[in-house]
């Protein structure tokens, strides 16, 4: 996949967005169990108590927290807090504070004031010691607060015994009690916190149960407003993803099919067109599933994972070794089935290419296979394709059924620890039964974040088999390039064909296909090929064409070497006639103005009467506008034949060249076809390549090949008398009355 990465550049910004919008959501989610903590925490076991400053104080408990305060602490507290009652305050804030605190309607009370951020963390740190300290007091029996230093008698008040011992002993007192409370747990102070501020709450009047539902309803909304914004940052990425996927996809086919489009026919031998179409459906597609998997989940999982692990290190560190224990079974597991299924996904995308070209050879060879009766034998070829890719895609999905269960089982007796740890943890008075629900809530984000990577490793190995094999395509170099700087034809040669000194071999090959070719074809004249198969004919026209380069000496086009000008002002100059007619789905008159896309319609049915085609097309119903299926199946061979034909015709080309094209044509066709185009071609050279000695004996000029060499060059009563293997060739074609007329 990284060789593809390059291509995501054109939505570098929308890549942005969605990580944003990821870390948006990620920081939404994770606040989610936070807030559910404070609600079971604060919210229902501390009636809405929040911190341990209490909004009013009643004077002899403010007194009673004030013993065991520091100088310091004291100071800092009497900044905080006034004596306060209707004297004092304002008419307004008086009204207010009564209706919150109703006994300061008859009694004055300590009233916190408004302090910034600093002090009221400040000041939270010290009552959270000083008030268990003094709530622990107030809760002692006369044995316990004996044991003390303090012998106070059943029934008195021992803060008054307190405040009447001198300095130094009340120094080790509030030393002693608040150590004592300092070593137990924050959340466990703030519960012993929260009841002593319950219980003066319920002495001042205050109303707990409206306290409760204001906390509640407040956080409510807040964890509401998360849970919205992050199911809106989803369904953003999501929709963004899915776009990106399918520009990636879109341009990824365009890509490779304009990199196939230029590719030579060594590139076209390297890669089957079965694997082709593979590449460009099925691989594709899967890489657009895995890039929607890997903006959803795999920017997504790791900051969930991580925020929710330093959540847990930051709230209890006591349940860090079963996370660590569920991480490290997980990454086992999923790095097995990796290790396992990486493979077999090459192995079944290879297979799909195999079942492709299995399938594509049936559907085009279907009338050979019915005629000689070997559906049988097909139907068995198919089937062993089948069942080799079927065997292995059960294998992988065995493997990947096996991971789900394993993961749930994971998880559920993670969940079964963090209980059972956790009650202990409650009974001890160490955790609070909200931070055990917030902990197994990040525990469950983190597993679930492994539990989505691991659905993207599911798709991830065939993916990326996919991506390297997308990227072979588009990394691949044609072997036959334009140069840096082209040479420009001369308008006072057209049409001159030169060999000189021409050896071909195929790349990879040992062997030369042609050897030390040399020949002249100019306009005006009929240069033909002829030879055994095998003999090089076809082949030499490519290099005319440049499908192939020649290995060593020069194919000269109106006196330029053709890797000297572009590929496309070289083929312009010529009208190609294949052995295979090649036909593209479309109408007749589509199929010849693809020569020539702005040939009028006078021109195409010039060309059309010209290849001998306005017969069959004029006896269709719909004439030209007469529709042609898929490589012109509707068609035969010889209707195949002279549509090309008039499709090179259309070109109006100065070199035409005409590679066996002839072959499906009948006699009387074949007379009547060549007849008129020697009147349309009387300018422009034209090359036969053929293996029949009939058509080509008013040649001009005639190349007799033999194993890739030139065993003879003149006309047909030359090589009749100078060439043994041209007159072999004719003599077992034609008699020798036939010759010689």
């Amino acid at each position: 996949m990284t060789r593809l990465i390059k291509y995501l550049k054109p939505w570098s910004f929308w890549v942005l967005v969605i990580l944003l919008l990821l870390f948006g959501q990620a920081m939404a989610d994770l606040s989610l169990p936070a807030y559910m903590s404070d609600i079971v925490n604060v919210g229902i076991q501390r009636n809405g108590i929040e911190d341990a400053v209490p909004g009013a104080l009643r004077p002899a408990e403010y007194d009673r927290l004030a013993l065991f305060m520091s100088e310091d602490e004291r100071a800092e507290a009497g900044a905080a807090y006034s004596l306060g009652d209707e004297s004092t305050l304002p008419p307004d804030e008086y009204a207010r504070k009564v209706d919150r605190y109703p006994v300061l309607a008859s009694t004055p009370l300590y009233l916190l004031g408004d302090l910034d951020g600093p002090q009221k963390e400040r000041l939270d740190q010290v009552l959270l010691r000083v008030i268990p300290a003094v709530a622990g007091i107030e809760q002692a029996t006369p044995d316990q607060l004996a044991q003390l230093g303090l012998p106070v008698p059943a029934g008195a008040d021992p803060f008054d015994f307190i405040s009447a011992l001198p300095a130094e002993q009340l120094a080790a007192l509030r030393s002693a009690v608040r150590e004592q409370a300092g070593g137990l747990p924050d959340s466990v102070l703030s519960q012993y916190t929260a009841a002593w501020i319950k219980a003066e709450y319920q002495a001042l009047g205050v109303d707990l149960g409206g306290l409760r539902m204001a906390y509640m309803w407040r956080i409510g909304l807040i964890m509401l407003a998360l849970a919205l914004a992050a199911a809106a940052a989803s369904v953003t990425v999501g929709l963004i993803s899915a776009r990106i996927a399918a520009g990636l996809g879109r341009d990824l086919r365009r890509w490779q099919f304009e990199r196939v489009e230029s590719f030579s026919a060594a590139e076209f031998d390297r890669f089957s067109t079965a694997s082709l179409i593979t590449r460009s459906t099925n691989d594709i597609t899967q890489i657009q599933m895995l890039t929607v998997m890997l903006f959803r989940f795999v920017f997504y999982a790791p900051v969930m994972a991580i925020g929710a692990l330093v959540r847990v290190l930051d709230m209890d560190r006591s349940m860090l070794w079963i996370i660590a224990a569920a991480v490290a079974a997980l990454l086992t597991l999923i790095i097995t089935v990796f290790l396992f299924a990486i493979p077999k996904f090459r192995v079944m995308q290879r297979l799909v290419d195999r079942l492709n070209l299995v399938t594509r050879e049936f559907l085009s060879g279907l009338m050979v296979i019915r005629a000689f009766n070997t559906e049988k034998a097909a139907e068995k070829k198919f089937d062993l394709a089948n069942m080799e890719l079927t065997g292995v895609s059960l294998f992988v999905n065995r493997v990947m059924v096996f991971m789900m269960p394993m993961m749930m089982l994971i998880m559920n007796g993670v969940m079964l620890l963090i209980i059972w740890v956790g009650a202990h943890q409650v009974d001890q008075s160490r955790m609070q039964v909200g931070d055990i629900m917030a902990t197994m809530q990040y525990t469950m984000q983190i597993i679930f974040s492994f539990i989505m990577i691991s659905m993207v490793f599911i798709m991830l190995p065939r993916a990326s088999v996919s991506a390297a094999r997308v990227a072979e395509v588009l990394d691949t170099e044609p072997s036959i390039k334009d140069p840096p700087v082209a040479e420009r034809f001369k308008e006072d040669l057209r049409g001159l064909v030169q060999f000189q000194d021409v050896t071909f071999r195929y790349p990879g090959a040992e062997k030369d296909v042609l050897r030390h070719i040399s020949f002249t074809a100019r306009p005006g004249q009929t240069t033909a090929f002829i030879g055994s198969t095998g003999s090089g004919k076809s082949t030499l026209v490519n290099l005319i064409l440049r499908f192939y380069d020649a290995t060593d000496g020069q194919v000269l086009v109106d006196g330029l070497d053709v890797r000297n000008v572009t590929q496309h002002s070289l083929r312009g100059k010529i009208g190609y006639v294949p052995q295979q007619a090649v036909l593209f789905s479309g109408t007749i008159e589509s199929n010849i103005r693809y020569g020539r896309e702005e040939a009028s319609r006078p021109e195409v049915e010039k060309a059309a009467g010209i290849a001998q085609a306005t017969e069959f097309v004029s006896a269709s119903e719909k004439g030209y506008e007469t529709v042609v299926a898929q490589a012109g199946a509707n068609l035969s061979g010889g209707q195949k034949q002279r549509l090309a034909i008039a499709r090179a015709l259309a070109r109006r080309p100065e070199i035409f060249i005409f590679d066996d094209a002839f072959s499906a044509l009948d006699y009387k066709t074949d007379v009547a076809l060549r007849r008129a185009l020697r009147q349309e071609t009387a300018e422009a050279t034209v090359l036969i390549v053929t293996q029949r000695v009939g058509p080509i004996m008013g040649a001009d000029q005639i190349v007799v090949l033999e194993n890739g060499g030139v065993a003879g060059i003149g006309t047909h009563a030359q090589l009749m008398k100078d060439s043994e293997v041209y007159r072999e060739i004719a003599l077992s074609q034609l008699s020798q009355e036939e010759l010689a007329s």
